[in-house]
């Protein structure tokens, strides 16, 4: 029996091997499932709608089939994927490249989150994280993984993804997610961002993108903040333009479909069309405007009639035919806004962000707004290429802004008005500076000095008369010594007081008609005549007493 104990211990896991096992590292199969998980809720999420929409249409053209094939391939398409229809009436395959920026949120979001959840490994307190390669890696396959089939999948449908985008986008997305969901569990650290601005950028420009503590610099804060206006400002005139065309707005609902199934699909795909549409409002105001068609502009200057357009809601807030007016021309005050908002920050940052620089001076803070004007550029011909592309042949084959005028008319806008504005409010914030400073110099105060309390003497106490005596056999404490440096302690120790009279010891009324005080003070002074004269001082070589005078 003790054999078989024995032999029972021996095969037992130590503690410290089970405490590795339960705080291991994660390894890649993690990320592989967290990619794969990821992709298959954003196919879960398509699929649902889909076929919500499909069960409440009283006309489907197709089975439940054929709108889980719609369902992959509008997965596909939030990626950027072009996609491409098959059944047309010419027999010609027509592409349609316009992806709802709206829809693209799904799968990023969820990337992101399945890469952060990774690399954190479900860690605790000081719980080591999971490599960052590792983590990236395995995200990006398992969702590569899921992506695959479904494009697969989604080829047998009426609206077949292009290969050549479908192999570009969807992993371009997968890596870019996947490794700011890494970035993000790793505390965001400015490393990686300083690798790749040093290969990009010149050194006097990196800390206008990354400041020295990590954060985005004065440049990058004002880029980001003019097209933010950028795009504001667009749906602004977006929904202008749709109240002022409300009729034909109205009147597209009809054209389209019957019934409320019908209309709720439409106005969900207006809903996820509205970040393009504000983005192409943001291009009209900026000058370059935004095709309709193969040759079709419309710009603030003009509008030409755009034949074969389909009867779409959104597309009724397109302005009326014919030479611009002065009405149109109003939308030149939406680039002069954003300008002046990245004026703004590079101005305040050149007084009081400057970190190594200090002050700025004029031409770096031009400088700093130009720059900054062109990264608002960057991110507006971005924005301009992901929210247009094709919707069919010929005619249709070119819809949206064109992304690379879009991306020069902001740099040239943003950068004049941008300009100017942070010079004026440099001098501006320095001006006033200067006055806080003079107003403090001629303002002469004498400083503050807490005034220095005297120090007291050692105190002595004097003789005082007690109406009762000691009990012989109890010893009162003895009092406390009083520092030196105590100013502040004006009264004696509680427990002598108590021995001379202190409040518990009234032992007789008649001490509150002698004077007493009966709360422990020196009682009020009397002619002392039964005292004695006190001795003079002994002389220093003097030790024998005298006798009193």
């Amino acid at each position: 029996m003790a054999g078989v104990i024995q032999t029972t211990v021996r095969r037992s896991m130590p503690a410290s091997l089970l405490l590795r096992v339960r705080h291991r590292s994660p390894g890649l199969a993690n990320g592989l499932v967290g990619g794969a998980l990821a992709a298959g809720l954003g196919l879960a999420a398509f699929t649902v709608l889909v076929m919500l929409l499909w069960v409440s249409s009283p006309y489907p053209d197709s089975g439940p089939g054929g709108a889980l094939h719609v369902a992959a391939a509008l997965w596909l398409l939030a990626h950027g994927a072009e996609l491409v229809r098959v059944d047309t009436l010419s027999g010609a395959p027509a592409p349609m490249g316009v992806p709802p920026l709206l829809l693209a949120v799904v799968p990023v979001w969820l990337l992101h989150r399945a890469a952060r959840d990774t690399a954190e490994g479900g860690a605790r307190d000081n719980a080591p994280l999971m490599p960052g390669r590792t983590a990236w890696a395995g995200v990006v396959l398992g969702y590569l993984a899921v992506a695959a089939p479904a494009a697969l999948y989604a080829a047998g449908g009426a609206l077949r993804p292009s290969w050549a985008w479908t192999a570009l986008c969807v992993p371009l997305v997968a890596l870019v997610a996947a490794g700011t969901g890494v970035w993000t569990a790793y505390g965001r650290p400015s490393g990686p961002l300083e690798q790749v601005l040093g290969a990009v950028l010149p050194r006097g420009a990196r800390h206008l993108v990354l400041g020295p503590d990590g954060r985005p610099g004065v440049a990058a804060r004002a880029a980001a903040a003019g097209a933010t206006v950028l795009v504001a400002g667009g749906a602004v005139l977006l929904t202008v333009s749709l109240g002022w065309h409300f009729g034909e707005t109205r009147r597209t609902f009809g054209r389209l479909t019957e019934g409320w199934s019908g209309w709720l699909a439409v106005l969900l795909l207006c809903v996820t069309l509205l970040p393009n549409a504000a983005v192409w409002a943001a291009a009209y105001a900026l000058g370059p405007g935004f095709l309709l068609g193969a040759g079709v502009a419309v710009t603030p200057l003009g509008a030409r009639a755009a034949p074969l357009l389909p009867p779409f809601p959104l597309l009724a807030a397109v302005p009326d035919p014919g030479a611009g007016t002065a009405l149109h021309g109003t939308v030149v005050a939406l680039p002069l806004t954003a300008g002046v908002v990245v004026g703004w920050f590079v101005g305040r940052g050149s007084v009081t962000g400057g970190g190594r620089f200090g002050v700025w001076t004029t031409g770096r803070t031009a400088g700093a707004a130009a720059f900054a004007a062109g990264l608002c550029g960057v991110l507006m011909a971005l924005l301009a290429g992901l929210a247009g592309g094709p919707l069919g042949t010929a005619a249709l084959a070119r819809f949206g802004p064109v992304w690379w005028q879009v991306g020069l008319a902001t740099a040239v806008w943003l950068g004049l008005t941008a300009a100017a504005t942070a010079l004026t409010v440099r001098a501006w914030r320095l001006r006033r500076s200067y006055r806080r400073g003079e107003r403090r110099a001629d303002r002469v105060v004498a400083p503050r000095r807490r005034p220095a309390l005297p120090r007291p003497a050692r105190r002595e106490r004097l003789p005082r008369r007690t109406w009762f005596k000691r009990k012989p056999g109890r010893s009162a404490p003895a009092p406390a010594p009083v520092a030196a440096d105590q100013p502040y302690l004006l009264l004696d120790d509680d427990g002598d007081d108590r021995a001379h009279g202190a409040p518990g010891d009234l032992r007789d009324l008649r001490d509150l008609h002698d004077g007493t005080d009966p709360f422990g003070l020196r009682p009020r002074p009397e002619p002392l005549d039964d005292l004695p004269t006190p001795s003079p001082p002994a002389a220093p070589g003097d030790t024998e007493p005298r006798p009193p005078a």
